[in-house]
């Protein structure tokens, strides 16, 4: 990366908040802008330029209205009933648009594991899958579909741990 350009010099989008954490960790990952996206298929072509493990993320409740944010392996084939007791929960269901925006800042298609910097309550339990915790690198959004970043997974770790975020760690059987 350019020494001189730090990741808000070089991606718009970037929520202030987000901006700031990024910088007192001394965390300046490489990134690409590119037009939104809202799906895994439409980013695929900007990705090819990150080196990461992509991702695609899920804003789900349960019955009893508990709320989560799972990051998963963009190829990864999710049953939510058995994704369900895997999170602690029961039946789910995709939240909503606007829960989503209430709760993360974020909307739809720039959903990822940045966003859970706009939720100081710690209202979304955020679950990950064990694979991307293998890898070198994960992409995500920075709470903004019009850029991906590539965060190595201590990055990330450092990003949860900062806003106090422990995240639970799911393996699927192969």
């Amino acid at each position: 990366m350019d020494a001189t350009s730090s990741v808000e010099d070089r991606v718009t989008g970037v929520p202030a908040q987000l901006q700031a954490l990024l910088a007192r960790l001394d965390i300046d990952p490489p990134s690409v802008a590119h037009p939104a996206v809202h799906s895994v298929e439409d980013a695929l072509p900007y990705w090819a330029a990150l080196e990461g493990a992509h991702t695609k993320n899920l804003f789900l409740k349960d019955a009893k209205g508990a709320l989560f944010l799972v990051t998963l392996p963009m190829d990864r084939k999710v049953d939510m009933k058995a994704l369900a007791p895997m999170i602690g929960a029961k039946r789910l269901s995709f939240g909503s648009a606007e829960l989503m925006e209430s709760c993360l800042g974020t909307r739809p298609g720039a959903l990822g594991p940045l966003s859970l910097v706009a939720d100081p309550g710690h209202a979304v339990r955020f679950a990950i899958d064990a694979a991307l915790l293998a890898a070198g690198r994960v992409t995500c959004h920075p709470m903004d579909n019009t850029a991906t970043l590539s965060l190595s997974v201590e990055e990330l770790k450092r990003v949860l741990a900062a806003i106090g975020v422990e995240p639970l760690m799911i393996t699927f059987p192969d």
